[in-house]
C-alpha cells in the first residue's frame, strides 16, 4: 500500500514523523500534505532510505543532481565519484540518466551506494537497447516499456521521469505555432519519434493506468516529464509547453486519486520576466503538485556558466513556489559533467534553493544567515565557515591568505569596516 493510503487508513510511519522533524512542521502538516498531493516524500517501499526527504508546500526547496554515462563515456567507478560529490555537496536527491554500457548494471551499482531518494527516465533504457541492436525505436512495444518501467521499480528506483503528458495534440501545438529550437528533452523527442513513425498516441498517456498500477504497486513516485520545455528563452510559455501542462495537470489528479505520489516536471529556458508567470501557471493547473523545474534557464548566452544562469532563475521560481530545483553544471551544453562540475552544479542550485527558501519565509533559511551575520559582526572565522553553503571552499579560500585564528582579511586588512566600528564603540 503506498504512503498516501496508508495515511488515509490513519497509519502514520517514522518516516513521515522523522520528515516533519527535520522540516520544523508538525506530523499533521507532513501527512495532510501527502495525502492532499501538495508534498511528496520519495521512497520505493522496498527500499529503506537513510535520508529520506519530502518535497512540496511549505518545506525547504530541495536539489536534485543528475549523473550517468554516455555512449562516449562510459565509467561506473567515474558515476560513484559524481555521487557521492552531489550527496557531499548536499544534494536531496539523484537521477540517474546512464545511456552508455550495461544501464541494468549502472543502476544497480549507483542505487546500492546511494542514500538519498534515486531517480530514473526508464525511456532511455528501452531506447538505447534498440538502438545498440540497430532497431528503429517505433519498434518498442508497449510491452516492451512497461516492462523497463517495472524492472526499475524492482531495483529499488524511488521516483521515475515518465513523459505522459506529451501527446500528439501537443506536437501539433508546437508545429502549427513553430519554435527556434522544437523538443531538447531526449526522452520527449524520443516519444515523439514513436508517436509520429507509428501514427498512435503516446503509450504513457493512453495506458496511464497501467503506469500508475506499477507505481501504486512500489509506492514508486510518478515525476511526470516535460517533454515539450523550451529549450531557448525565446521558445518559453509557448502553446506545446502549455497544452502539455494542462495534460500534466488532468494525469496529475488522476494519478493521486490512487494514491501515487505525483511530481511535475517544468522549464527549461525561461527569461527572467516569465519565471513568476510560469510559477503560478502550474499550481493553477497542477492542483498544487510539487513543481519540479530544470534552472530556470533565463538567458541562452553563458555555455561555461549555465550552473550561474540555472542559479538565477532557479531562486527566482523558488520565491515563487518551484518546490524542486533540478540542478545545472558548468559543462550543460558543452559535454557530460566530471565531478566538478557536479559539485559546482550542486551548490549553486543549493544556493538557489536557500534564496528562495529566505524569500517565501521558511524559517529556517533565515536563522542560517543570522547566524552568519553574527559571526562577520564578532569576525567569528570559524563559525563563519560553519555557517557557508559550501564550507569547504571557503575554508580553502580563508587559509590560502592568512591563519584561520588571525583577525584580519586580505581584502581590507587593517581597514575592516566592522573593526573600526567596534572599535570606535568600545573607546566610548
Amino acid at each position: 500500500m503506498s504512503i498516501i493510503n496508508e495515511i488515509k487508513k490513519g497509519n502514520i510511519s517514522s518516516v513521515i514523523k522523522s520528515l516533519a522533524k527535520a522540516e520544523n512542521v508538525s506530523v499533521e502538516y507532513m501527512a495532510a500534505g501527502i495525502v492532499d498531493g501538495t508534498i511528496v516524500a520519495p521512497q520505493n517501499k522496498i527500499r529503506n532510505l537513510t535520508s529520506p526527504c519530502a518535497i512540496g508546500k511549505g518545506l525547504k526547496t530541495k536539489v536534485n543532481a543528475n549523473i550517468g554515462t554516455s555512449s562516449d563515456v562510459v565509467d561506473v567507478h567515474v558515476e560513484i565519484d559524481k555521487l557521492f560529490a552531489a550527496v557531499e555537496a548536499g544534494s536531496d536527491t539523484i537521477m540517474d540518466l546512464s545511456t552508455g554500457g550495461n544501464i541494468d548494471d549502472v543502476r544497480r551499482v549507483l542505487i546500492a551506494k546511494c542514500d538519498v531518494p534515486f531517480g530514473t527516465v526508464p525511456i532511455y533504457q528501452a531506447v538505447i537497447s534498440h538502438h545498440c541492436a540497430k532497431k528503429p525505436i517505433a519498434d518498442i512495444s508497449v510491452d516492451e516499456l512497461f516492462t523497463i518501467i517495472e524492472n526499475h521499480a524492482k531495483s529499488g528506483v524511488d521516483f521515475v521521469t515518465v513523459h505522459a503528458g506529451l501527446t500528439r495534440k501537443s506536437y501539433d501545438a508546437l508545429l502549427q505555432q513553430g519554435r527556434v529550437i522544437d523538443i531538447v528533452s531526449r526522452g520527449g523527442a524520443f516519444m515523439t519519434e514513436w508517436m509520429v513513425k507509428n501514427d498512435k498516441e503516446n503509450p504513457f498517456y493512453t495506458h496511464f493506468d497501467r503506469l500508475c498500477e506499477i507505481a501504486l504497486r512500489y509506492d514508486m513516485t510518478l515525476s511526470l516529464g516535460d517533454g515539450m520545455r523550451p529549450g531557448s528563452i525565446l521558445d518559453a510559455t509557448d502553446r506545446a509547453q502549455i497544452e502539455e501542462l494542462i495534460t500534466l495537470g488532468e494525469l496529475a489528479k488522476r494519478s493521486h486519486e490512487v494514491g501515487v505520489q505525483t511530481i511535475i516536471e517544468g522549464p527549461g529556458h525561461v527569461p527572467l520576466n516569465q519565471v513568476v508567470e510560469n510559477m503560478k501557471l502550474q499550481k493553477l493547473l497542477c492542483n498544487g503538485a510539487p513543481f519540479y523545474v530544470l534552472g530556470p534557464l533565463v538567458t541562452d548566452s553563458a555555455p561555461g556558466y549555465d550552473h550561474i544562469v540555472s542559479a538565477i532563475g532557479g531562486a527566482l521560481a523558488a520565491a515563487n513556489g518551484a518546490d524542486y530545483l533540478c540542478y545545472v553544471t558548468p559543462s550543460e551544453h558543452l559535454r557530460l559533467p566530471d565531478v566538478n562540475d557536479v559539485r559546482e552544479g550542486v551548490i549553486a542550485s543549493r544556493i538557489a534553493a536557500h534564496a528562495g527558501d529566505i524569500a517565501k519565509g521558511i524559517p529556517s533559511a533565515i536563522e542560517r544567515d543570522k547566524r552568519m551575520s553574527r559571526a562577520r559582526q564578532k569576525r567569528d572565522w570559524k563559525a563563519q565557515i560553519e555557517c557557508a553553503i559550501d564550507p569547504v571552499k571557503a575554508r580553502a579560500m580563508r587559509e590560502s591568505s592568512v591563519p584561520e585564528e588571525e583577525d584580519v582579511c586580505t581584502m581590507c586588512s587593517g581597514l575592516c569596516a566592522v573593526k573600526i566600528i567596534d572599535n570606535l564603540k568600545n573607546d566610548k
